[in-house]
């Protein structure tokens, strides 16, 4: 049994982000990863949500089942929500179509340093809540907005989600095979890319703000960030005028380089390797069985254009064993090969347990939960804060009265208007 990773021998309460306090209007992906980030280092996180128009993510399978039958699901069950919200937050139910909860909406925004959203652009300004709308509220916010195209311009009332994102930031055409339609590389794989450019445009006004007591307006183009990071096609295009052709696992560099079929049922190793000097170590690992030997496979050029030969022969070698017999001896002997993981093989993992990938929690409506960790860096002082997912308007009257000094009494009064839906 792997041994845990050694823990840091005194960890500092403070957290990078104590003290900042935050209001979240974000749902899906991007806005609320972003948040993540901050929240799990110690920002005061403010929830906002309504169940007349919940977050999207909470109606996405899987769902814990329920425990009488024909009973329906909710909005608590969704393992999918539950595991991409483990950042510690309170949550306050508002029904920004009452006044009542506009203005209570305002009073948060006067307390706050930040306010996050994600809504389709337009959304805040007819409600009075854009950027200017919160200045005069509070001079010092800072204002971080997150949409698929940004919020100025021709395409800035089309609503953004990262399976559309991917296709319009030209990703869906690196993946996929010559003789078949595209395929996407994640149906939200943007939503994992914008977080990180934009939790750290949150940071540097927050730095910003503490220099020279101005706030910020941040406005966050999704397909901007996700073309960031294909800008060596749009440069081939503007100098070449060339297209990338989808050419499924194939290298330009590399042979064999690509997916290969193993022993077992659907399994998978990948394996690379890119110069001669590799190839002669790969023939040697593998026990240079005489097909190695042809001249044709001697150099790289040469095994790159026959490389649709060479797949196949490389596969009637790897189907003879399982892939994590193959990715142990290939990296023993310094060759790229790795398993093509299933879940069960990532729960299973020891470095990923090993780094305390996976924290379990107790949630009241789905029970025991194993979930992974928050974020992909871990600071040497400081450990991670995580919570179990908040439900939905959880902290209302917490929020109302330990934060904006409501009494009980209006508290009760707004919730039999409705306000707290």
């Amino acid at each position: 049994r792997a041994k845990s990773a050694e823990q840091p021998k005194q960890i500092d309460n403070k957290r990078p982000f104590e003290g900042v306090k935050l209001i979240q209007l974000c749902w899906a992906g991007v806005g609320v990863y972003t948040c993540n980030y901050l929240s799990h280092y110690g920002t005061t996180t403010i929830r906002v949500e309504t169940a007349t128009r919940p977050d999207t993510v909470r109606l996405f399978a899987p769902f814990a089942p329920t425990n009488k039958p024909g009973e329906a699901v909710g909005l608590e069950r969704s393992a999918f929500f539950s595991i991409t919200h483990t950042a510690p937050e309170m949550c306050i139910s508002l029904d920004f179509k009452k006044p009542e909860a506009l203005e209570i909406f305002k009073r948060l925004v006067a307390w706050a340093d930040v306010v996050a959203e994600g809504f389709p652009a337009g959304v805040m300004d007819k409600l009075g809540l854009d950027y200017e709308g919160l200045k005069k509220i509070n001079p010092e916010i800072i204002m971080f907005r997150t949409c698929g195209y940004g919020h100025t311009g021709p395409m800035a009332d089309q609503p953004g989600f990262g399976s559309i994102l991917t296709a319009v930031t030209m990703m869906d055409t690196m993946v996929g095979w010559p003789d078949r339609p595209p395929v996407p590389p994640s149906t939200y794989y943007t939503d994992q890319l914008s977080p990180m450019y934009a939790s750290l445009s949150i940071m540097a006004a927050l730095d910003y703000r503490r220099r020279t007591g101005k706030g910020q307006y941040i406005d966050h183009s999704q397909i901007e960030t996700g073309l960031n990071y294909v800008t060596p096609l749009i440069l081939d295009y503007q100098v070449n005028h060339r297209e990338l052709q989808a050419r499924g696992n194939k290298s330009d560099h590399a042979a064999p380089h690509g997916i290969y079929r193993c022993k077992g049922d659907d399994r998978w190793v990948a394996i690379a390797v890119d110069s001669d000097e590799e190839w002669q170590t790969f023939v040697k690992a593998i026990g240079s069985p005489r097909w190695t030997q042809a001249k044709k496979y001697h150099r790289a050029a040469d095994r790159i254009k026959y490389s649709g030969d060479l797949d196949r022969l490389v596969e009637g070698w790897t189907v003879n064993y399982p892939p994590e017999a193959i990715e142990e001896m290939l990296q023993q002997a310094g060759i790229g090969a790795g398993t093509v993981a299933s879940a069960k093989d990532i729960n299973e993992d020891p470095q990923m347990n090993y780094y305390h990938f996976y924290r379990e929690m107790e949630h009241p409506y789905m029970g025991k939960l194993r979930y992974y960790h928050p974020a992909p860096l871990k600071l040497s002082a400081v450990e991670t804060a995580v919570q179990r997912p908040v439900l939905l308007g959880e902290h209302t009257e917490r929020i109302c009265r330990d934060i904006l000094g409501m009494t009980q009494g209006e508290v009760d009064r707004l919730r039999e208007k409705g306000v707290f839906e």
